[in-house]
């Protein structure tokens, strides 16, 4: 038995409060996904980091919020998606703060390790609050406007990035959050409704926390992680073998773990009797980890081969963002009316052609002849993507599952990004100091953006040959 049906609708002042608050605090996370990588050149001159460094300051973020995601939406599901969301909101505040403090690349890397803590206890809450919160006959609107307009969160952190960082410091990206964290608490507490799986809270299971399958699936993600950063400077050293060692066995530890809890899991293991399900979070690693790679590269590229200040490298994706905006909401219609088959595999090859486009990018390039198209054509192909690939996720499983199934889909693409930031720059042989030096980084550039066309290609494969449309959730 699951709570009272839903009852918001998206033209009520409690609707749109709702909405705001989710969009707001997703918005969050997700500039701060994007953001960070235009800075990249200037706090590794600043703090004197190598690759390795600037891997990690990525990483350690996406490695929180993919191991984690899963423990807050099963959080939500059991104990209040407000009151899990909220929580997750004011953590993220607090370590946002400590990022800009940082005087050195071991606090940042803390800090943003902190900061990924509370992304995963925010990050499923602001998607299961409108599954569970809004009218049946809404909820694929408002879906559809919170990917649209998060989605925009994305493509607008390089662009606000740069500006704060030629205005002010990199360290005002992360302070940034703190006026952003104040509204998306008033909202919440003024409009957003307590929701909950009633089911699970009345058997008792919400009384019992997976910490064992959370810390399995951190330690599988860092292991690997480690093992790949580290392999450039350290070759087949025993911690990088060990690390590789340690990651898979953790991962087929988290497995057996989840199955034998059952319902009790973090991650129950009967989500993947839903082929769709497992389908699309397959998808959604292979485009994630071309989205994670391509904007690892391109900001640090065009900032240190081409000569672009922080700024001018925020204003080339502007295109994502206009498209994103105008056309994800018109993305997930023409999904629910066809299915998501066709937008899921046209997406990915646009997105691919795009990246291709911009391989030819060099120095003294023009932004109009040489960038423009290629961004456009990422940009349409993603704008495609991402709302009909939210709604499918969600209706592969029935809607008491709506928290679980958000934050695996979070953890699945966060895990994209952090596989390809830690294997892209050892696939490409970029590593100590080499993206300061021009000739190492265009070559390193060149060959990610091919590798990062070919994910996006076997993706478009994946959903023309296994991708059909989603039953409705019950």
């Amino acid at each position: 038995m699951t709570a009272p049906a839903p009852a918001l609708r998206t033209g009520s002042a409690a609707g749109r409060g709702t909405l705001l608050a989710a969009i707001l605090a997703s918005g969050m996370v997700f500039l701060d996904s994007t953001v960070v990588n235009v800075a990249l050149p200037r706090l590794g001159a600043e703090l004197d980091a190598t690759v390795a460094g600037l891997q990690w300051t990525v990483n350690g973020y996406l490695l929180m919020l993919a191991a984690f995601v899963l423990l807050g939406g099963a959080l939500g599901d059991r104990f209040g998606r407000r009151r899990i969301f909220l929580l997750g909101v004011v953590w993220f505040a607090v370590a946002s703060v400590l990022c800009g403090l940082a005087q050195d690349t071991g606090w940042l890397v803390a800090a943003r390790f902190l900061q990924g803590a509370g992304g995963a206890l925010l990050t499923p809450g602001s998607l299961s609050v409108l599954q569970a919160s809004f009218h049946p006959d809404d909820r694929g609107r408002a879906i559809g406007t919170w990917s649209g307009l998060s989605g925009v969160s994305t493509a607008l952190g390089p662009l606000l990035g740069g500006w704060l960082i030629d205005t002010l410091s990199w360290r005002w990206i992360f302070f940034v959050n703190l006026p952003l964290a104040v509204g998306v608490v008033l909202a919440a507490l003024r409009w957003v409704p307590e929701s909950r799986d009633e089911e699970i809270s009345r058997t008792g299971g919400g009384r019992r926390f997976d910490v064992t399958g959370a810390l399995l699936g951190a330690l599988a993600l860092g292991g690997v992680t480690y093992a790949l950063i580290d392999a450039p400077a350290q070759g087949a050293s025993p911690a990088v073998l060990v690390a590789a060692v340690l990651g898979v066995v953790a991962v087929v530890a988290f497995v057996l773990v989840e199955r034998r809890r059952g319902d009790t899991a973090m991650l129950p293991t009967g989500l993947f009797s839903s082929r769709l399900f497992s389908v699309l979070n397959i998808f959604t690693v292979v485009v994630y980890a071309a989205l994670g790679g391509f904007t690892f590269f391109l900001a640090v590229y065009l900032q240190n081969v081409v000569g672009w200040s922080a700024l001018l490298t925020g204003l080339a994706t502007v295109p994502m963002t206009v498209l994103l905006l105008v056309g994800s909401p018109h993305a997930g219609a023409l999904s629910a009316r066809i299915g998501p088959r066709l937008p899921l595999t046209v997406g990915p090859v646009l997105a691919a052609v795009g990246l291709l486009l911009l391989r030819r990018v060099g120095p003294g390039a023009s932004y109009w002849v040489d960038v423009l198209p290629g961004v456009a054509l990422f940009g349409a192909g993603l704008t495609l993507v991402v709302a009909p690939l939210t709604t499918s996720v969600l209706g592969a499983v029935s809607d008491r599952f709506a928290g679980v199934a958000s934050g695996f889909n979070n953890a699945a693409s966060r895990a994209g990004g952090l596989l390809a930031v830690a294997a892209l720059p050892l696939l490409v042989g970029l590593s100590g100091t080499g993206y300061e030096q021009k000739g190492a980084l265009a070559d390193a550039y060149r060959g990610a953006l091919a590798w990062c066309a070919g994910l996006l290609l076997a993706g478009a494969v994946l959903a023309a040959v296994l991708i059909h449309r989603p039953r409705r959730g019950r």
